[in-house]
């Protein structure tokens, strides 16, 4: 992004030289200078003094206006920038500059409507400033425009095909519309024009771990904190890498990194907790994944039927939940089901059925699309005696993905030892087709006496 500096050097060069100044109006002059002076050496507050002068001497200025804007900019006052923005275009509407550093501090506001006015007057006034379309770019990602969003950095590239941020802002795009292959390619174009920057190395790390380089994630994520070591985001997805390669107590290392400077990072305690569980730490797990669905988030909200048949069935299903099935659940979503869902398998393992139920629960509500959560609470509710609810979420996992073989399995047992042994058999015989290899043995010792007794 071109810095206010820049922007006030043009502005203070353009237009000085060209005004005839009465004695009163060469000392607004002398102190609109001395504030160009200020700002350039980072004295804002000095700066801020020498235009508040200007401005009384001479009102009707509007560069004294927004380069006091650009002072107060540099010392937070977002609500003092925009007020001396909106003078600054009263007195001279054709400033598209003024407008967009209006619409980037509504932005802060979260003003997304009027930042969006501002953005749009502003390429009016001057359609080829790659900065103005990278910045409404920014704002429409902001609000979830990503395809506009898109449209907006495509045309500051072509406007500035060398500007890094422009590169590294759609590279950010993309990965929020899961094009990582094409964020990637961004992330590296950046880095070959500006190797250290890393906003651009922390984006590429994250793309090589969604697509499944976790060894080259680690790479970018290590050198991203070399320039960055206080940036908690990047021990955080450095210990998402690390996890992806099995190594939790160096991923434990990195959530612990984050937590320290950041303790109200959610996800980190989310996936610490993930790593403790991993390392047989499932107390102190709980408690982590306790911690991340209760900071700031809202609070939590049948007849039994059990058998050995049905009991000693589900044990595979419940070794695979534990053992392989979830171990790449390490990065929490923003709804946080997962976090409930985690933390579900964790009490039901220690024999906390209820409270495993409750958490299923939870998890679904957040995330009524995710078959594995049904299927979970299938296996709880049949755990727990409750068989006709569980044949409920099983159908609720088949409906949502076909080809959930153990979710036939278990609806096979259950219908099976409940009476419905043609279904039964049917749902086993499915699971074995989509590779649940256990079924074969069920359907060995109990399906082929059903048909031969038929």
């Amino acid at each position: 992004m071109i810095k206010p500096l820049l922007r006030i050097l043009v502005l203070a060069g353009c237009l000085l030289p060209g005004l005839v100044y009465s004695q009163s109006a060469q000392t607004a002059a002398d102190y609109f200078n001395e504030g160009v002076q200020k700002i350039n050496a980072k004295d804002y507050a000095g700066a801020l003094q020498a235009f508040t002068t200007a401005i009384i001497l001479n009102p009707e200025n509007a560069p004294s206006y927004y380069n006091r804007a650009l002072a107060k900019i540099s010392l937070n006052d977002v609500q003092g920038a925009i007020k001396d923005l909106d003078q600054t275009i009263e007195l001279n509407p054709q400033d598209a500059n003024a407008y967009l550093y209006r619409g980037i501090n509504r932005t802060k506001l979260d003003d997304f409507r009027g930042a969006m006015q501002d953005f749009n007057r502003a390429i009016d006034l001057n359609p080829n400033d790659a900065m103005l379309y990278y910045h409404r770019g920014i704002c429409r990602a902001q609000i979830n425009y990503y395809a506009s969003a898109l449209n907006d950095l495509n045309k500051a590239i072509t406007l500035n095909p060398n500007d890094v941020n422009i590169l590294t802002a759609r590279g950010n795009v993309k990965s929020q519309t899961n094009d990582f292959k094409g964020a990637l390619a961004d992330y590296t174009l950046a880095l070959e024009k500006s190797p250290n920057k890393s906003a651009a190395l922390a984006g590429r790390g994250y793309s090589r771990y969604k697509l499944d380089d976790p060894k080259g994630a680690l790479a970018d994520f290590g050198r991203a904190i070399e320039i960055s070591p206080n940036d908690p985001e990047l021990f955080y997805r450095r210990g998402l890498a690390k996890t992806r390669l099995t190594d939790f107590e160096g991923a434990l290392a990195d959530f612990d990194k984050t937590i320290q400077l950041d303790p109200s990072h959610f996800r980190a305690f989310f996936s610490r907790g993930f790593c403790r569980s991993r390392l047989g730490s499932n107390k102190q797990a709980i408690g982590d994944i306790d911690k991340s669905i209760e900071m700031g988030n809202t609070q939590i909200q049948t007849k039994a039927y059990y058998s050995d048949f049905i009991t000693a069935n589900l044990l595979p299903i419940l070794n695979n939940l534990m053992q392989d099935r979830y171990r790449l659940i390490n990065e929490l979503q923003d709804d946080r089901s997962d976090a409930f869902m985690m933390r579900g398998l964790l009490k039901n393992a220690q024999g906390e059925g209820k409270a495993a139920l409750a958490d299923m629960n939870r998890a679904i509500e957040l995330n009524p699309s995710n078959s594995e959560s049904y299927f979970i609470r299938s296996v709880i509710r049949s755990s727990l005696g409750d068989q006709k609810g569980a044949i409920i979420d099983c159908n609720s996992a088949t409906r949502l993905n076909v080809r959930h073989a153990e979710a036939y399995y278990l609806r096979g047992i259950i219908r099976f030892d409940t009476g419905d042994e043609q279904a039964g058999c049917a749902d086993l015989s499915r699971a074995g087709e989509l590779g649940f290899v256990q079924a074969y043995k069920v359907i060995g010792e109990k399906c082929n006496r059903v048909t031969a007794q038929r």
